[in-house]
This record gives structure tokens, C-alpha cells and sequence, in this order.
């Protein structure tokens, strides 16, 4: 039985492997003649308003004809961009809902899988001595790691300095990035991560929320004793449900790498990697060597297994890869760390809290992109600055992962903070989904890694599962 799981595995990975380079393929076929004339458009349009916002900044007065005849022409060529941008979505639309049916089908089950296993988790603790002192250790290498993930990514682009190359000059204050930026709150924090209901939480995917409330409610299932029991067995049954579908959806992920890989290399094409190549050479370098720094550090507790770590790991990291999201990959990894020999009152614990307080990868990027902006503007920032913006990423970063676009949308209000063009993340749009797939990687390695530790760290690390 063990043996046709292990075989049922690798098929699935060679399978997400052939699916990886099957739509990279297509979708260069697909760029240069299905949607070859809607790129042309939307590259003409883009040179176009670029050339007439300039022109329109030389004219001082709104009400000159020649400065109404720019608008007009400005909006007529963005009209025109929008047109075909809606055409090349609609001809892609069947690769694009491959992903998205897959994604939806995952998401339908971490709900669920959160709340049974974490509750389940909790109550098999005990009491509330062990969910600190776990959770202690959990949230303390938790905050490591994202230091040391931000400060990584800001030492690195201070070294490589990518954008210096753009020398862009400062664009219109009105200038419109499409995304909405947000400086959180500390009430907006806490906001977030308390629950008002927690089936509106489930409904929205929010994990903070759906933690907070699987915590108190684990707590109370152990605090009452053997009534408590029957509450544990039930969800214990229903977690195992849950894998098992888990199961069944997990088959369906060739064809969400393939829809997803051929959709963005139509979209984006291959010079997409050309034009960024330094910024996105240098990130995955960035994450290379912030992989190996959470290794390192894993080593330091489990030795020479952290390979065997790897080993089980790799199909959660190149499902996570190949879609863009971490989310994805969260009950595989469940499963591959409980056979890595992590208990499952551990994983069900560390691995939640991570998707919210732990996205290693994302938090690298957020200062990597941050001062990449400002370079591409010609800001200088000094250290006391950018230390400071670290912080500020370090507490507005946690609790994102329900949020869209997480990412950009705390680096939106980041460079409000700071004074610098938000226009500036224009830049990123383009390439964002081709960084995500090494965020959403490196967010899985992470995690997994802190999982492990915390599982050491409290003696309950096994030999592994076959």
C-alpha cells in the first residue's frame, strides 16, 4: 500500500512537471499568433498614453484645445487598451478557469481543514500551558524568519540596486496604479484578526480569524473534559474526510499548472522575462539564498534529515510554484510533514498559524519591491529610513493572507507612508505573476521548515511515515 501511495505520488509530480513546460510551450505558441494582434494593440496603446501624458505636462493650462485634444487622444487610446486587454481574456479564458476551478476547489477545503485539525490540534495539548508554551515558540521563530526574510531583501537590492537602471522620472501624483492602497491600522489589525462570525470568517477564507476562533474553541473542548472527547473524535473523523478530498482535488493539478502556465506566458510571452531579466534574476537569486537560509537554521536542529525534508516537500513547493499560491499546496504539506514524522497535534497547530504569520517569501519581496521603486525614481533613502519602513512592513504584513494581491497591496500603502510614487508599482504589475510562483514556493518551505523546529523543539519529532 505504501508502495503504490510513494509511485502514486511521483506520477503526480512528473505529471505537474510535463504540465509545467506543456504550457509554457503553448502559451509562447499562443502569444505569437492566437492573441499576437491583442498584444500589439495593448503594447501600441501603452507607448501611446505614456508619450501623450508627457505631452500633457508640458501644457500648463487645462482649458488649451491642444491640451483637451491630448485627453481625448489619451482616452481614446486607453479605451482602445482596454478593448483589447477584455478580447486577449476572453480568447484565454479556458486556460485561465482551468486554474481558477482548481484554486476554488482548494480553497473549499482549507476552511474545514483548518478549523478540525487545529481544533483537534489544540485539544490533544491539554491545557492552555501547552498552547502557550508551543505557541510561544511558534510565534518566536515565526517573527525570526520575517525579520530576517525583510532585512534580507532590503540588504540585497541595497547591493544590486536594479532599479537605478530605469532612471524613471517622477510620475503624475494622479497617476492610477489599480490597486488600493492601504496603511493598516492598529485597529484595522485587530479588526482582522478577530472574527465578528466565525462562519463569515469560513465563507471568506480569512485563516487569522478562523485560527483565533479554532483556538478558543480547542481550549474549551479540552477544558471540559471527557465530554470534550466526542467533539475531538468527530472532528478528528471529519479532518480525515477532508484529506481525502484533498485526494480527489490534487489529481485535478496538472491541468491547473498547465491552464495557469499557458494563460501567463500568452498573456506576458517570454520577452516579459527579457525585459525584467535583472529584477527577476536577482529576486530568485534572493530567495535561492534566503532558502538556504532557512535550511541552515533547520539544520541546526534536525541535521542532515532537513534533505529528507526536501525530498518530501517537492511537490507541495512546485504546486505552489506552478499556481501562485501557497494555499494551494496546504493540505499536501500537511500530509507530507505528518509522514516527515512531525505529529499531527504539531502540524495542525504550527502549519495554520503560519499561513498567516510565517509567508517568508512575500516578506522578502515586500522590501525588495519597496526599494526598487524608489530607485527607479532616483529617491534616496538613508538606513534609519529603511530600517524604519522594515518595521513597518514586519507589523502590517502579518494577518494578510486572505487579501488578494497581498503582497502589492501592502507595499501600495508602504510607499504612501514613505513619500514614494505609488504609480511606481505599475512596474511590478506586469512580472507579478511570474514573482508569486517563487513567493508562494518559499512560503511553503518556510513553513515547513518552522513546523519541523517547533516539533523538535517539543521532542515530538518521529521517525518518518512510509
Amino acid at each position: 500500500m505504501a508502495e503504490m501511495t510513494a509511485k502514486k505520488g511521483n506520477r503526480l509530480t512528473l505529471y505537474i512537471i510535463i504540465a509545467l513546460f506543456a504550457g509554457i510551450g503553448l502559451g509562447f505558441w499562443l502569444n505569437g499568433s492566437y492573441v499576437k494582434e491583442e498584444n500589439k494593440i495593448i503594447a501600441a496603446n501603452e507607448i501611446l498614453v505614456s508619450k501623450l501624458q508627457a505631452q500633457m505636462k508640458g501644457v500648463a493650462d487645462t482649458t488649451n484645445p491642444a491640451y483637451i485634444a491630448l485627453a481625448a487622444q489619451k482616452k481614446e487610446a486607453s479605451s482602445a487598451k482596454s478593448a483589447a486587454l477584455e478580447s486577449r481574456d476572453k480568447k484565454l479564458e479556458p486556460f485561465s478557469l482551468l486554474a481558477d476551478i482548481f484554486i476554488r476547489l482548494i480553497k473549499m477545503i482549507v476552511a474545514p481543514l483548518v478549523f478540525s485539525t487545529l481544533v483537534v490540534g489544540v485539544a490533544k495539548l491539554g491545557d492552555i500551558q501547552s498552547v502557550g508554551r508551543i505557541g510561544g515558540k511558534t510565534l518566536l521563530w515565526f517573527f525570526g524568519a520575517s525579520f530576517i526574510s525583510l532585512l534580507l531583501g532590503l540588504m540585497l537590492v541595497n547591493l544590486f540596486q536594479p532599479g537605478v537602471a530605469m532612471k524613471l522620472p517622477l510620475p503624475d501624483v494622479t497617476a492610477d496604479t489599480g490597486i488600493k492602497k492601504t496603511a493598516l491600522t492598529l485597529k484595522d489589525f485587530l479588526y482582522h484578526v478577530f472574527p465578528s462570525s466565525a462562519i463569515d470568517a469560513m465563507a471568506k477564507n480569512e485563516i487569522l480569524q478562523i485560527v483565533v476562533f479554532s483556538l478558543f474553541f480547542g481550549v474549551a473542548t479540552a477544558a471540559i473534559g471527557d465530554k470534550g472527547q466526542i467533539v475531538i473524535k468527530a472532528l478528528d473523523a471529519i479532518a480525515h474526510v477532508i484529506l481525502k478530498v484533498t485526494g480527489y482535488v490534487m489529481n485535478c493539478a496538472p491541468l491547473a499548472v498547465f491552464g495557469a502556465m499557458t494563460a501567463i506566458i500568452a498573456k506576458q510571452g517570454l520577452g516579459i522575462l527579457t525585459t525584467y531579466s535583472i529584477f527577476i534574476g536577482e529576486f530568485y537569486l534572493g530567495l535561492l539564498l534566503l532558502w538556504l537560509v532557512l535550511l541552515l537554521a533547520g539544520s541546526l536542529f534536525i541535521r542532515g534529515r532537513i534533505f529528507t525534508l526536501m525530498q518530501r516537500i517537492k511537490e507541495p513547493i512546485m504546486l505552489a510554484f506552478s499556481t501562485s499560491s501557497s494555499e494551494a499546496a496546504f493540505p499536501k504539506t500537511m500530509l507530507e510533514l505528518e509522514r516527515f514524522g512531525c505529529k499531527d497535534k504539531i502540524v495542525s497547530f504550527v502549519l495554520p498559524l503560519g499561513y498567516s504569520f510565517n509567508l517568508d517569501g512575500s516578506m522578502m519581496y515586500m522590501t525588495f519591491a519597496s526599494l526598487f521603486i524608489a530607485q527607479s525614481y532616483g529617491i534616496h533613502l538613508d538606513f534609519g529610513t529603511q530600517m524604519s519602513m522594515l518595521m513597518v512592513l514586519m507589523l502590517t504584513s502579518k494577518g494578510i493572507a486572505g487579501v488578494p494581491r497581498a503582497s502589492l497591496v501592502v507595499i501600495a500603502g508602504t510607499l504612501a507612508t514613505f513619500n514614494i510614487p505609488e504609480a511606481g508599482l505599475a512596474l511590478l504589475l506586469g512580472i507579478d505573476p511570474l514573482l508569486d510562483m517563487g513567493r508562494s514556493a518559499t512560503n511553503v518551505v518556510g513553513n515547513s521548515v518552522a513546523t519541523v523546529v517547533v516539533s523538535k523543539m517539543e521532542k515530538s519529532l518521529e521517525h518518518p511515515h512510509t
